[in-house]
């Protein structure tokens, strides 16, 4: 087979627990996002408009839609003789009968031989549930001309949120001198994004020695790069200016989907340079009615609105009755606001239907409230039962 450069593994196979019911039969990656798109759409889109032909898509938990979402590959261009995205699921283990990934590393290690079947000079992994859009092509020219055997992708947060992260830290020029998972007292800023690029025949060394370490959880921070600085190897720092987001709460999805709305956020969905390839989807006509009050709100096709839409991000096909305010929220595809309802500060899950009268949220509340089941007309639904 033809020897390609650089191929893309993305990391898909995720439960997803802390989006709640959003992923209790989906998997995480094909939540969706932005009003028409679903979460795996970035790092396709970004590989495709990057040049990376050839992607391995890691599925593991509730991967049944997401499997056939992507396994065709041609809402990305990449279903051509030269290029494609293949589904990789686990492998049954000989002596625990178990087919499941059991870290980050480990998913990759038991597709050594998929990747060994192009000759990749370089291996770039990627996590299937972040929101950005990133040309790795100039990331992979830094890592050439530095001679890395790992460059890994980071982004600039503040001191207190750098105790969420994996941080990098770094000398003046950019060489990655120490790996800090969640300190509590970060040495520097410099968050590691989950971007990884490779030295393949160096990491296929690392993966097959780990493969054989009964101690190792497997992972690509916790044991790959740790032996990798431990053994003195060249870790180069990338780092990323654009906008990124890791989308894994609920909290966090609502934040990315409102950054929508924001004229100077760096997140420009409707950029002809760098498009964010999906699926085609049936839409219903858009009817705004002549009663309807919309203010700074980012609306989709097939949108039916009648009463109110202020700040919210409004999925395909969604619908807000007469005399229904809908404030600071995320209404998700084909979801239902009934006639005279108030919602504020929720993520309405796809098909819920919020009956008439009823009130949900409040502008008070400290997260986000997820709407996942219908609501009866007249309730008051507040906080998370």
């Amino acid at each position: 087979m033809k020897q390609q450069e650089m191929l893309a593994m993305i990391l898909a196979g995720g439960r997803g627990s802390r989006l709640k019911d959003l992923t209790n039969k989906v998997a995480k990656p094909v939540v969706s996002f932005g009003s028409k798109y679903r979460i795996i759409d970035f790092p396709l889109s970004n590989c495709a408009n990057s040049g990376v032909n050839v992607v391995g898509v890691l599925t593991q938990y509730e991967s049944v839609l997401l499997n056939s979402y992507v396994a065709a590959g041609r809402r990305w261009g990449l279903d051509t003789r030269e290029s494609g995205v293949y589904v990789l699921s686990p492998r049954e283990k000989a002596d625990t009968g178990l087919d499941v990934y059991r870290g980050t590393a480990d998913a990759i290690s038991q597709n050594i031989d998929f990747i060994d079947q192009f000759n990749p000079e370089y291996v770039l992994i990627l996590s299937g549930d972040h929101i950005y859009k990133m040309n790795y092509d100039m990331m992979l020219d830094e890592h050439k001309a530095n001679k890395a055997d790992a460059t890994i992708g980071v982004i600039g947060v503040t001191m207190e949120e750098a105790t969420r992260f994996g941080i990098m830290n770094t000398d003046e020029s950019g060489h990655i001198v120490e790996f800090e998972e969640k300190p509590a007292h970060p040495k520097s800023n410099l968050a590691s994004m989950g971007i990884y690029i490779f030295t393949w025949k160096t990491l296929r060394r690392y993966l097959i020695a780990d493969m054989k370490n009964n101690s190792s959880s497997h992972d690509f921070g916790k044991d790959i790069i740790p032996s990798m600085l431990g053994d003195g190897r060249k870790l180069m720092a990338y780092l990323f200016s654009g906008y990124w987001k890791d989308v894994g709460t609920i909290d966090s999805l609502w934040e990315a989907n409102m950054d929508l709305l924001n004229k100077d956020s760096k997140l420009n969905l409707d950029d002809d340079n760098w498009k964010i390839y999906t699926e085609d989807v049936t839409a219903l006509p858009q009817f705004i009615g002549p009663d309807a009050t919309i203010d700074v709100a980012y609306i989709t096709q097939g949108c039916h609105i009648e009463g109110e839409a202020h700040h919210s991000v409004l999925f395909t096909n969604s619908v807000i009755h007469k005399n229904a305010v809908v404030k600071d929220t995320v209404l998700m595809n084909e979801a239902v606001i009934g006639e005279g309802a108030s919602v504020t500060r929720a993520l309405v899950s796809d098909g819920v239907k919020i009956g008439e009268g009823a009130v949900v949220g409040s502008p008070d509340s400290p997260h986000i409230l997820l709407v996942a089941h219908d609501v009866p007309a007249g309730t008051v639904v507040k906080e998370e039962e």
